[in-house]
């Protein structure tokens, strides 16, 4: 099968598209034929520096996954052949989305819903995942509560707005002025223009916030943010090593996290789908022969919303 590679950790240009053998699904594994694959500010980042893989190239990225099951391993009852499915690959170490085909467990998939394509589901899996259990899981996130999200037009962070509000709460946003309307479309009832206004010296009794961007918005942060509340980083190279020491004094939990398969959450996602309650925003779609292409474009932060590979057969 075709697939994309690299040979050494670098910029764009190391991805090469290569043949490999077509994987064959294990025990309750599913061979999924891939329509589309999403791509995450993850994939860059491990194709350049390695990102938390144990081992270096060559290797295979992408995690996000909505495709067509194929063949099934041993055990697995789950789904027949023809059926339509999206989920994401473990992570970090069972990557591979870029690929005419996967194998995975058969439980880190659930039904695509009927009323998206599949360009619209490899949008979705690992981000709104993220959101889901660092707003959900870990928050505890509950009708009413204030919750400050950073970066509210990324990935993450639009799925993150809609996912809160469907959750009944204040959402309070930071994005730049241009997104906005976008941002509002979406449910955020405030917003903060990053660029021209300081978010930590207008944003107040917040209970929960959800930090994309790490550095030193953890500890700018925690000025806005209720005795009681919860704060979750998801980029963990960027920590700031303080700011956990910090939040305890001001009686505030702090959390950083990564994604997991998780299909009870992938179930939950998909019934807002199919509600109508959770939107992905396409920014880009190319072909995974230009999969390079689309990790340039995503190296310079200024999309809204999910950049998607398509895989044609």
């Amino acid at each position: 099968m075709k697939a994309i590679s690299q040979d050494t950790l670098g910029g764009p240009e190391v991805l090469k598209m290569v043949e490999v053998d077509k994987p064959v699904p294990g025990p309750t594994e599913v061979l999924v034929r891939v329509e589309a694959a999403g791509l995450n500010p993850t994939d860059w980042k491990t194709r350049e520096r390695g990102g938390f893989l144990k081992d270096g190239p060559p290797f295979v990225l992408g995690w996000d996954v909505s495709g067509v099951v194929e063949e099934s391993g041993v055990g697995q009852a789950l789904y027949k052949p023809g059926d339509e499915v999206f989920g994401m690959l473990k992570y970090p170490d069972k990557h591979g989305a870029f690929a005419e085909y996967v194998t995975a467990p058969s439980r880190h998939f659930v039904r695509k819903p009927a009323n998206i394509d599949h360009v619209h589901a490899a949008g979705i899996p690992l981000a709104a995942l993220t959101a889901w259990q660092a707003l959900v899981d870990v928050a505890g996130l509950k009708g009413g509560q204030r919750v400050l999200i950073h970066a509210a037009a990324g990935g993450v962070g639009h799925l993150a707005v809609q996912i809160a509000k469907a959750r009944g709460a204040y959402v309070i946003g930071t994005a730049s002025a241009a997104k906005h309307e976008f941002l509002r479309g979406l449910g955020a009832d405030e917003l903060v223009d990053y660029r021209n206004e300081d978010f930590a010296e207008v944003v107040r009794d917040v209970d929960v916030v959800l930090d994309t961007i790490g550095g030193d918005y953890g500890a700018r942060s925690l000025r806005t943010m209720r005795e009681g509340g919860t704060i979750i980083s998801l980029v963990l190279s960027v920590l700031d090593p303080n700011a956990q020491a910090k939040a305890a004094e001001l009686g505030i939990r702090s959390e950083a996290m990564l994604v997991e398969p998780d299909q009870a959450a992938m179930r939950a996602i998909a019934a807002l789908v199919e509600a109508g309650r959770l939107r992905v925003e396409i920014a880009a779609t190319l072909p995974l022969a230009e999969a390079a292409k689309a990790h340039e474009l995503g190296e310079t932060n200024r999309t809204t919303g999910k950049i998607v590979l398509t895989v044609p057969h």
